[in-house]
């Protein structure tokens, strides 16, 4: 007659609670193991190789972003634990493992050193293995950065989005400063600091595009006999050099006088018609510079004029990663 090995509840449970896996699945490992703890951890293991190995070529675009900031708030990280299924993404004990991961990734410097650090005796790479045959989706950390600063602070929006920012120094309320530019990172996607980050060749390339752009939609606007957008000349502060100021403002007071104005009056308009002038001919550093953005608590100021009312502090810099 065959020896059936008698499994109890609790080693069910303890094994479910080593490995996060179903009850019928732990009780079928045991059974398989003979009863045997580590044998049965294998086995699960084992199961989330085959899993994964089916499931490579899956696309893990749904998931949760989480960021960890260092007790003395110099060092943080944002990453995002994807999965195949939106459903799984929002789930808490998938969140969880997000957050148990970031507290790793916290003490690593990079992806591959994050995957093969220490999880519970098994590197991480094997505990999105291991999990993936528990969830039966494919599980992979699909974004990972971090960031070291004098203080860093950090924004997650419903586990959907995590933004680190950097100061250059710790201020009072450096807290609610670090917070409030994070969440303007998470907002509104800034993809570089300063336009002083650009590259020529981009901004040249972007330059054509846009006014490729602002022309065709003037050729309906024309056809539908509205009002036509202005074609600008130039898209970033990179390109206003000194001579191309010089040339607009010389450019304004031909217009002035065209027009009657008093000269003696002009110093009192050519300031105003010189700011329309730059904001009109900034707008890749207005949508992609950090910086040069409308601060989303208060667009009179920029982000830059609001973090100078914190004193003498800087933003060092900053990093994003989205779920998909």
């Amino acid at each position: 007659m065959e020896n059936t090995v008698k499994i109890t509840a609790a080693e069910v449970n303890k094994l479910r609670q080593a490995t996060g896996a179903g009850m019928m699945d732990c009780k079928k490992a045991l059974v398989e193991a003979g009863g045997d703890f580590d044998k049965a951890i294998e086995v699960l293991r084992k199961k989330g190789q085959k899993v994964a190995e089916k499931r490579a070529d899956r696309d893990s675009s749904e998931g949760a972003a989480v960021a960890k900031i260092n007790a003395d708030n110099t060092a943080g990280v944002a990453i995002v634990l994807g999965c195949e299924t939106d459903f799984v993404g929002k789930n808490e004990t998938f969140v969880a493992l997000a957050n148990d991961l970031a507290d790793i990734a916290l003490n690593c410097n990079s992806k591959e050193e994050f995957l093969e650090a220490d999880f519970g005796g098994i590197s991480v790479a094997e505990k999105l293995t291991e999990q993936t045959g528990v969830i039966g989706e494919k599980l992979d950390i699909t974004a990972f950065e971090k960031l070291e600063a004098p203080y860093v602070g950090s924004y997650v929006h419903i586990n959907k989005i995590a933004a680190l920012v950097g100061l250059t120094a710790k201020v009072d309320n450096a807290g609610e400063l670090v917070k409030d530019v994070a969440m303007q990172v998470a907002s509104m996607g800034a993809t570089s600091l300063s336009y002083k980050g650009f590259d020529p060749a981009y901004i040249a390339s972007e330059t054509e595009a846009r006014i490729a752009a602002i022309e065709k939609d003037n050729e309906e606007l024309a056809r539908l006999g509205k009002t036509l957008k202005n074609v600008p000349k130039y898209i970033s502060m990179a390109q206003l050099t000194p001579e191309v100021m010089a040339e607009a403002e010389e450019a304004m007071k031909a217009e002035l006088k065209a027009e009657g104005k008093p000269e003696q009056i002009w110093d009192r308009i050519l300031p105003g018609k010189m700011e329309r002038f730059i904001s009109d001919n900034t707008t890749l550093d207005q949508e992609q510079c950090l910086l040069d953005q409308k601060f989303i608590k208060d667009e009179k100021k920029t982000v830059a004029q609001y973090v100078e009312t914190y004193g003498d502090v800087a933003i060092s810099g900053f990093k994003r990663v989205t779920v998909g």
